[in-house]
């Protein structure tokens, strides 16, 4: 269905440096631009932050330092990007809490005079939630047709919980009944570690999910780079991927002594 415009609408995308709204900073801006009469306009950039991009972020969305250590920072790009949105129109997904709250600090900080007073802003999220809940209760009353009566206290949730995978089961015939299947059906890719940080490859050899090794073998790594294992222990990642990482440089260390 064709929206029906009274103005523009700029349908936008933040990547950035976190999810601090008043500390971090974008590293890429998609604006695509919808005007009354149907036309289209799109709108990408890459942006410096000025600040490092931490890691974890990285293995997020993809983005590096080094892929945009040479690109223009927001302030620079800040006047197009403003008119381009200033007759229109907000719209995108989870963006009334952080995409647009984002965009106007970097807005501001280049001293651009921005605010929402005379615009609309669209949060297709919020629509999404509010007309499909994505709740254990809505999943209860849909799978079980049964009230939640006690939601949110932990013995409810867990009966709950299983009557509703139970129920699964029985509406779908594409699931087999058994845990190997359902963890590999319910899982949405293949992690060594918790976080996401170390992957699987399609041989099942460990890879780094992040920075200037990202798709690299972590045996390679540690062996070309040993320097990196000792900077990977102490940055900031979780435990649980530092002990992964430290039983696969042990197993390295015992292959070589085998």
């Amino acid at each position: 269905m064709q929206l029906n415009l009274s103005k523009p609408i700029c349908f936008f995308d933040l990547e950035t440096t976190g999810v601090n709204i008043s500390k971090d900073r974008i590293v890429e801006i998609s604006i695509l631009k919808v005007h009354p009469n149907g036309k289209e306009e799109t709108y990408t950039k890459r942006v410096n932050p000025t600040i490092p991009i931490p890691p974890e972020t990285t293995a997020v969305h993809g983005i590096s330092d080094d892929d945009v250590k040479d690109a223009p920072t927001f302030k620079e790009l800040a006047k197009e990007i403003h008119n381009i949105i200033k007759d229109s129109d907000l719209g995108g997904f989870n963006s009334n809490r952080f995409d647009i709250p984002l965009l106007a600090e970097e807005l501001l900080r280049a001293e651009i005079d921005f605010d929402m007073k005379n615009r609309q802003s669209i949060d297709v999220q919020t629509i999404f939630h509010k007309m499909e809940q994505r709740t254990l209760s809505a999943a209860y009353k849909f799978y079980c047709d049964k009230n939640l009566d006690d939601a949110h206290t932990a013995e409810a949730d867990t009966k709950a919980t299983y009557e509703v995978l139970k129920a699964q089961l029985d509406c779908y015939d594409n699931l087999e009944n058994n845990a190997n299947f359902l963890a590999e059906f319910s899982s949405r890719k293949k992690f060594a570690d918790f976080a996401g940080f170390i992957i699987y490859n399609k041989e099942g050899e460990e890879c780094f999910s992040f920075g200037k090794h990202k798709g690299k073998k972590v045996l390679d790594v540690l062996e070309q780079e040993p320097g990196y294992f000792g900077w990977l222990l102490n940055a900031d990642f979780p435990l649980y991927t530092k002990k992964v990482l430290t039983a696969i440089k042990l197993s390295q260390f015992n292959n070589k002594l085998s």
